[in-house]
């Protein structure tokens, strides 16, 4: 719960503790609503577990109520009152409380192997799509292999229905500390681990956006290192993948923000299709501006966020590894108009 509270509270503003509590069961976080097959299986078995510790919760605490009342002492006390009859060693009872626990965890741990081996072995089908997922301090890379694209910090997928069954199966690892991967309307979490590669998938039922939280503590920023998952329809995806196999849009209008942007050390951390920036350090920005929000999904994507990013990227994210560019006032604005075209 604290950790939804979390992704409301970053990614939706700071609106106040009370309005981000009220919208929890409404969020696109919330796990009782689940939109994937992995997270309907992760619920079945909440509910199963919730059921069983509930009734063990229910049964003690009756029978616990039973006996402070069953054996109160009497208000006026007085040689009348006399102690229950003491038990020293019960076969029944001891035996009751041992085998009836050990049938509940064998019960639990069946159910839960299940759901990690449905999950984690699920065959894959031959048109899933291939993304792999690449934590960073503090966003997320996303390389779709066979399309040709890289993109950051929101990850557009086909949603999966009976007649278009196109899974997304996800291959991820980290470049520098670990990280956690977790929507929790689609699926459970995933570590992000450097020099290991984990695998998750899933198949969202219904289009929308589904955010998620980084849910391994990386550093400062790591609150603000969420998930931003768009399931499109397969029209809507075609279409996204086509613009984003485009190189940088030419605008011969903000040819100066350009020419500042290639003249400093922005090329060295970040990649421009069709320009001299080709760095790998930071996020990919050649479609920047078709992006609904900036620093991995912690603040929306305006002129005025973008322009005071730049200006002290510190400022906004805390812990961030860009650097201040330290560009006078003209400048700023010229590099801030320039990245506003690059849809």
């Amino acid at each position: 719960m604290n950790v939804i509270l979390e992704i409301m509270l970053a990614s939706q503003g700071w609106y106040g503790l009370a309005t981000a509590q009220s919208k929890i069961f409404n969020s696109p976080t919330n796990i009782f609503e689940p939109a994937a097959t992995p997270a309907h299986s992760i619920f079945g078995l909440s509910m199963l577990v919730f059921g069983i510790t509930g009734a063990i919760f229910i049964v003690v605490a009756g029978l616990l109520l039973y006996a402070l009342i069953r054996y109160r002492s009497p208000a006026t006390g007085g040689e009348n009152f006399q102690e229950p009859p003491q038990i020293y060693g019960s076969n029944q009872i001891e035996l009751s409380w041992t085998v009836i626990p050990i049938l509940l965890v064998v019960i639990l741990f069946l159910a839960t192997a299940r759901v990690v081996y449905s999950t984690e072995h699920a065959q894959r089908p031959s048109e899933a799509l291939n993304v792999s997922v690449i934590g960073h301090q503090f966003w997320w890379e996303y390389r779709y292999p066979k399309l040709g694209i890289v993109t950051a910090n929101e990850v557009h997928i086909p949603v999966s229905g009976p007649r278009d069954h196109m899974p997304t199966y996800l291959t991820m690892s980290s470049a520098d500390t670990d990280h956690s991967f977790w929507v929790p309307r689609l699926s459970g979490k995933t570590d992000v681990i450097p020099n290991k590669v984990n695998e998750m998938w899933f198949d969202p039922e219904a289009a929308g956006i589904y955010l998620g939280q980084c849910a391994e503590y990386c550093g400062t920023s790591h609150a603000k290192m969420l998930i931003r998952v768009y399931a499109d329809s397969p029209q809507a995806f075609s279409a996204w993948v086509a613009n984003q196999q485009k190189p940088a849009v030419e605008d011969p209008s903000v040819k100066e923000g350009r020419d500042v942007f290639e003249h400093n050390a922005c090329i060295n951390c970040h990649t421009i299709r069709g320009t001299v920036a080709t760095g790998r350090f930071g996020p990919d920005l050649t479609h920047l501006a078709s992006r609904d929000t900036i620093l991995s999904g912690s603040v929306p994507n305006t002129a005025i966020n973008l322009h005071n990013f730049i200006q002290n990227p510190e400022y906004l994210k805390p812990g961030v590894l860009m650097p201040e560019m330290h560009l006078n006032d003209h400048d700023l604005d010229a590099v801030t108009a320039y990245l506003g075209t690059l849809k």
